[in-house]
């Protein structure tokens, strides 16, 4: 018993020293493993950091309100028939172009030619009933002179001169009458346009009341667009409408414009319900990239901001004390500023305060910087770095050389930016 105890108490004290010698291994690696840590962030904080960069200048930042909205036809007619008969003949087709006064239907004339000759004829015999009546009442009136008939006989003669006269004209109108609703029998188109789907085929029976009418012809060139905007908004359109204000028409998701035009009306009254005001806008449609109904984006050219500072909007970060952006220094350098922005206009932020034109700021990769990190200037998707010429240098558009194209889905303002400010791409 007393061997079993002794064999016991060695192989446990064996046990405790296998134990303390494998934690003691691992303690040290561990402190080796924690020593060299330092000396690898280092060297990670050493590294240059790849950014992308532009240089802030002075530009003309263009102002846009957006809304949604859709386009409508300028003009839109449903062609009735204005006399009734058979229809025998149409002349257009289904989505054809007509100009004012194309042939579109034909109705029997044959009726209303008749209708036409009868009147004809009345006129005829009225007119022959009222030189005789006038002969009499020149005969009449020389034989009460002679006095050989009485004045009542000569009152009876005149009366029916008179109405005979009457009658000559009613009949003139209904001639009048009779070649008009023949000339109705010929369909015409009241406007330029495209024609729609045919509501009737020949041979059926139409009526002036017939609710359908024969074709719905809609004007395309020019079309309205119709869109909202904020109440907000009201004071600063109404400050600049004096001037005409541009519309620009993009597609619903923005990727694709569509016509620029002028706006024509802002509505009288503000939607209670809604908090809007609409407005309403008229562009040129040659290539029919409008259509009736669709919806669209509209952007209303507020102004222009002449020979402001900007930078692009990717470059302002926002932070506990606020908006700032890093700029590299000439050592290669980043270093962080603060800014005050006055304005975000699409790609663009417009700052008052904080940075300096000809300042290289920071458009990509700031996430990974640190004041005073070392930087590296890589070229952007587009390709080539910053030039480093400011808009005065003649160097136009080079301010955002390596600006990233917008993500948001949000229209591109170049065209906007070229027109009026002359240097954005």
């Amino acid at each position: 018993m007393q061997g079993k105890s002794t064999r016991w108490v060695l192989g446990a004290v064996g046990l405790v020293a296998i134990a303390g010698a494998v934690f003691f291994a691992r303690h040290k690696k561990a402190n080796e493993g924690g020593t060299a840590a330092p000396a690898g962030s280092a060297g990670a904080e050493a590294r240059p950091v790849p950014v992308v960069v532009t240089t802030a200048a002075t530009r003309d930042v263009p102002v846009f309100l957006d809304g949604l909205g859709n386009a409508i036809p300028l003009v839109t007619v449903t062609v009735h028939t204005q006399v009734d008969g058979p229809l025998t003949e149409v002349g257009f087709k289904e989505g054809q172009n007509v100009k004012k006064g194309d042939l579109l239907a034909r109705i029997d004339p044959r009726p209303f030619a008749i209708a036409l000759h009868q009147s004809q004829a009345a006129l005829a015999r009225d007119q022959a009933q009222f030189k005789n009546a006038q002969v009499n009442a020149t005969r009449y009136t020389a034989l009460h002179d002679q006095g050989l008939v009485t004045q009542e006989q000569l009152d009876d003669n005149r009366a029916t001169a008179d109405q005979l006269a009457g009658t000559v004209k009613s009949d003139q109108a209904q001639i009048e009458s009779a070649a008009l609703n023949l000339t109705y029998t010929d369909v015409r188109s009241p406007v330029d346009g495209v024609t729609g789907v045919r509501n009737v085929d020949p041979g059926n029976i139409v009526h002036a009341a017939d609710p359908t009418g024969i074709v719905v012809i809609t004007q395309l060139d020019p079309m309205t667009i119709i869109f909202t905007l904020p109440q907000d908004d009201l004071p600063k359109i109404n400050q600049e409408i004096g001037s005409g204000l541009e519309i620009e028409a993009y597609s619903r998701d923005g990727s694709e414009l569509l016509g620029k035009g002028k706006l024509a009306l802002v509505d009288n009254q503000v939607n209670v319900t809604t908090a809007t005001v609409k407005l309403k806008g008229v562009v040129p449609n040659p290539d029919k990239k409008l259509w009736p109904n669709e919806f669209v984006r509209a952007r209303l050219l507020l102004s222009v901001r002449k020979g402001v500072l900007a930078v692009p909007a990717p470059a302002v970060q926002r932070g506990p004390q606020g908006t700032f952006v890093y700029i590299v220094n000439p050592d290669q350098t980043a270093a962080l500023r603060n800014v005050d922005v006055d304005a975000m206009q699409e790609q663009w932020a417009i700052i008052t305060k904080g940075i300096s034109a000809g300042d290289k700021v920071v458009v990509e990769g700031q996430n990974q910087l640190r004041p005073g990190a070392k930087v590296s200037v890589r070229p952007n998707a587009g390709g080539g770095a910053d030039s480093g010429k400011t808009q005065s240098e003649g160097a136009p558009g080079s301010p955002d050389t390596n600006v990233p194209p917008p993500t948001n889905g949000a229209p591109s303002t170049g065209g906007a930016h070229k027109k009026h400010g002359g240097d954005a791409q």
